[in-house]
């Protein structure tokens, strides 16, 4: 389980997060929501260890990893899928997926047969490079690669920004498989909010770099939700 307790986080003078809690556990989709600007990207940063936080703890599996580098939380099982995708435009689609066995054992690196159940698209795409696909192929592309690290926690940061519709159903699809499995924690930052609602176990909805509203989705009121998302 991912346990985010009470963190601060700074750039420079500016205070970017303040006092944020957030939990995340095996076989449930966690949503943070927020409008731009309001510390949700730093929140991921934060627990894949790509900036430091300057009060708070962040516990996997019951171990403090804040002080971990980022190389040593991916080799804990915690994979990001960044926004704007980052995959490498000029390796071919098969070279982009093995970047992920950087984390792994030599007796693990395969790409496993579930990816391309997930995004059958890239499995006729191998020899292509990364920049010659569409923006939803890319991200498609991002979300197969985390799969390569056989992450037990998956953080994606806004895997709908800029995708067409029929690649959003594919993503959500895939996002509740991994769920479904039972051995994956999931915390996914959105702005679209039907899709992060219809994924959602838990939710946190951020302003200003703050936790103003939580719950679990039994417990969620849709028209609370959106005022905050609005304010």
């Amino acid at each position: 389980m991912l346990s985010v307790e009470d963190i601060d986080l700074h750039y420079g003078a500016a205070q970017a997060l303040r006092g944020v809690s957030l939990i995340a556990e095996p076989g449930q989709v966690t949503c943070v929501l927020g409008r731009n600007g309001v510390g949700k990207t730093s929140l991921l940063r934060a627990i894949v260890g790509q900036h430091p936080i300057s009060r708070g703890r962040i516990k996997w599996n019951g171990e403090e990893i804040q002080r971990l580098s980022a190389q040593q939380r991916a080799k804990a099982g915690i994979a990001l899928v960044p926004q704007g995708r980052e995959i490498f435009p000029l390796l071919t689609v098969k070279e982009n997926l093995e970047t992920g066995f950087a984390v792994l054992p030599r007796r693990e690196r395969e790409i496993p047969g579930e990816v391309f159940d997930l995004f059958p698209v890239l499995d006729g795409m191998l020899r292509r490079r990364g920049g010659d696909l569409s923006g939803g192929q890319q991200q498609q592309l991002a979300i197969a690669r985390a799969m390569v690290m056989r992450p037990k926690l998956l953080v994606l940061d806004e895997p709908t920004e800029g995708i067409q519709p029929s690649i959003i159903k594919d993503i959500g699809r895939a996002i509740a498989y991994l769920r479904s499995k039972g051995d994956m924690a999931i915390v996914l930052v959105e702005q679209y909010f039907e899709f992060a609602r219809d994924l959602a176990d838990r939710f946190a909805v951020l302003d200003r770099g703050q936790v103003v509203l939580s719950g679990t989705r039994a417990g969620m009121v849709e028209e609370d939700v959106r005022r905050k998302l609005a304010i």
